[in-house]
């Protein structure tokens, strides 16, 4: 069964072909990096007048490139949530389009749960169920643990910044470059770690988030704002070597360090509380470089990384996980809407006392 999966949430216009879930025929990523990269950000009316201008050829190419013609795929399969609203909206338009037009099933995707999935796009054999998931993106950052591919439990996520967002803003405020995630990973090569000794959040001591929660939710959760703030306003105070020279390179080294033992505080908690030793990465920061030898240090884990080419935002997630929803019988019907948010992908440290999601 050939799925055509459209993937338009944020700013990647993305179409990919997947065969039987697995075999991916074609997999087109349209960038719209060079019309954001001046406001060190994505700008959502820019992100959903390109994928209106570029939907048609990006689906085309993918076609294309999977030798098919618009006649030759079995299915429809699309983001319809989370991400920027009108962005969503461009890409579940043309799919309900098409699956209307061509009579052909309809299947709207978490995108989440499909970079959950998207480290079985290769010839591994798929994790055996259940396992621990840590999603890690622009928008998101959630612990969660997997059932079946569409069986999810948040554990922990973000009680403000996500880990792609807190990348973005540094290299915005120093003005390294954009995406942020890929330039502080690789300037951060040429860095000392140690120069900068940034704090790790507590989300324990005097934190009125803790006393409307039991006590060990907070061992799944994570906080990058005071992070951020340290690097940006702080700085000196953390240097280790007082009145040496800042250079750019130890501060994206020293952030990106910190950043990502704030990921495996929480991944490592999860690990041990469930006994669970399966670890399936997911998402733009889980190609980070940092992350992926730190995790592969964890030696009594089995941990899953995505190709480099499906940790972003790609089309080749959405058909594949789609497939899956296919042959369970699940179809979406055409008045199916997008939703800019998922409750439980995020929390913050006003929201009232409440169970792990289930989602």
């Amino acid at each position: 069964m050939k799925v055509l999966g459209i993937e338009t949430s944020c700013d990647e216009c993305a179409a990919g072909i997947v065969e039987n879930g697995k075999q991916v025929l074609s997999n087109v990523v349209a960038t719209q990096i060079p019309f954001h990269a001046p406001y060190n950000g994505v700008v959502p009316e820019i992100a959903s007048r390109k994928h209106a201008e570029w939907i048609y050829d990006v689906v085309k190419e993918a076609l294309n490139k999977a030798g098919l013609e618009p006649d030759g795929i079995d299915a429809i399969a699309v983001t319809n949530r989370p991400g920027l609203l009108g962005s969503l909206l461009v890409g579940l338009s043309f799919a309900k389009a098409y699956a209307w037009a061509k009579k052909l099933p309809f299947i709207a995707v978490d995108h989440m749960k499909a970079h959950l999935y998207a480290s079985q796009l290769s010839e591994n054999s798929p994790p055996a169920y259940p396992f621990l998931g840590l999603l890690a993106s622009g928008g998101h950052t959630i612990i969660c643990r997997a059932d079946s591919f569409d069986d999810i439990t948040v554990m922990g996520t973000t009680i403000d910044d996500a880990a792609g967002e807190a990348f973005d803003k540094i290299a915005k405020h120093y003005g390294f470059g954009y995406p942020g995630g890929a330039v502080i990973d690789r300037m951060a090569k040429g860095g000392n770690s140690g120069a900068f000794h940034f704090p790790m959040p507590s989300l324990h001591k005097n934190s009125p988030w803790v006393k409307i929660r039991s006590a060990k939710e907070p061992r799944y959760d994570m906080s990058y704002s005071g992070l951020k703030n340290a690097a940006i306003n702080q700085i000196n105070q953390f240097q280790t070597k007082k009145g040496s020279e800042i250079k750019p390179e130890d501060i994206a080294a020293s952030f990106q360090k910190t950043a990502v033992q704030i990921l495996l505080r929480a991944l490592l908690n999860a690990a041990e509380d469930t006994g669970l030793k399966t670890i399936v990465t997911g998402g733009g920061v889980a190609a980070n470089s940092c992350l992926r030898s730190c995790l592969a240090e964890q030696h009594n884990l089995h941990c899953i990384f995505p190709r480099s080419e499906f940790c972003g935002d790609n089309g080749a997630m959405i058909a594949g996980i789609a497939y899956h929803y296919l042959i369970c019988g699940v179809r979406s019907p055409l008045n199916t809407i997008a939703y800019a948010r998922v409750e439980g992908f995020k929390r913050k440290a006003s929201a009232s006392r409440r169970p792990a999601m289930q989602l």
